[in-house]
């Protein structure tokens, strides 16, 4: 059965609420960031029955200190009526994890006056908050020892393709989500690369696969429709892989460490080798190279041998 295509926007639609905005956003989101829709979801509890016209820089505010001042909460399990426990945190949502959420609805107000949804000269009300600051947070990332120990323990794991998919992260800098939305079609064996259609920016961007990833990829070979990663039950899903995850970091007894720090790993492997700052924002497709500047003092043998092979000889 052939799904219906969305609806056609609504022009200035001032009017709307912003929960309605929200809903007609996400019928539209192409994208693979798997956080978006829980992100908005809080935004939709929290600002859900203002008019789309009558929001500013205030209500963002205002909701971003109250987000702040709330303790994180974490899964812990479900009741006997099959609800979802949580638990609070006893520390407060970290500063990058605030961003995350004003870039949310960020996002959706940016789309709605790309698509002209929002009302003519309507202001932006994101554009005039300034973002909390990370720069204390650590940027953890394996050391060489730690990265072996991982591998092995992937390949140990009960599900197969736990390596695969950490062996990709690894060389590709690829974002969880982005390797989990893998499908044998984005795969090109021939060339050694996979493409992602639609990144967490919003950008399509083709990786390159090392030969080892390539040799697992072309023993696991599927249909063009299935995921890469596909869940066993469910082969129109992929699989969820947090469970093997943490087998895995606790066998290679590694602590402190998500599968998102497999990102600065590439990052920072790839730095302390000669790639340039430039070359690393290119492959993990950052927009903005202030985001790969954490990494630039993993790269100083390389602006040494710069300087000195074009200025040395001066005296």
């Amino acid at each position: 059965m052939i799904a219906a295509a969305p609806a056609a926007l609504p022009l200035r639609a001032g009017h709307l609420s912003i929960a309605e905005l929200i809903d007609l956003y996400m019928a539209h989101y192409a994208g693979r960031d798997t956080t978006r829709s829980q992100r908005l979801s809080w935004w939709r509890a929290r600002l859900g029955e203002l008019r789309f016209d009558q929001v500013n820089d205030d209500h963002i505010h205002a909701a971003l200190e109250a987000l702040a001042a709330d303790p994180a909460r974490y899964w812990c399990g479900t009741d006997a009526a099959g609800q979802a426990i949580y638990k609070a945190k006893k520390r407060p949502r970290a500063p990058a994890t605030i961003n995350r959420y004003s870039a949310a609805i960020g996002a959706v107000f940016t789309w709605a006056i790309r698509r002209r949804v929002a009302p003519k000269g309507w202001d932006h009300p994101c554009r005039r908050l300034e973002p909390r600051g990370e720069a204390n947070e650590q940027t953890r990332f394996l050391s060489p020892d730690e990265c072996r120990r991982l591998l092995d323990a992937c390949q140990a794991s009960r599900w197969p393709r736990l390596y695969l998919l950490v062996l990709l992260a690894l060389t590709t800098g690829a974002r969880k989500g982005e390797l989990l939305g893998l499908r044998w079609s984005d795969v090109d064996l021939a060339q050694r690369v996979v493409h992602i259609a639609t990144t967490k920016n919003g950008d399509p961007k083709v990786l390159p696969v090392v030969a080892a990833a390539a040799e697992q990829l072309e023993q696991l070979q599927g249909a063009p429709s299935v995921h890469v990663f596909a869940s066993r039950k469910r082969p129109g899903q992929a699989y969820s892989m947090e469970q093997r995850w943490s087998e895995a970091l606790r066998e290679a007894k590694i602590r402190n460490f998500r599968f998102h720090d497999l990102r600065h790993t590439c990052a920072s492997m790839l730095a302390q080798n000669g790639a340039t700052l430039l070359a690393i924002a290119d492959l993990l497709g950052h927009r903005q190279i202030s985001m790969t500047k954490r990494y630039s003092h993993l790269a100083s043998s390389d602006r040494s041998a710069l300087v000195n092979r074009v200025l040395g000889e001066l005296r």
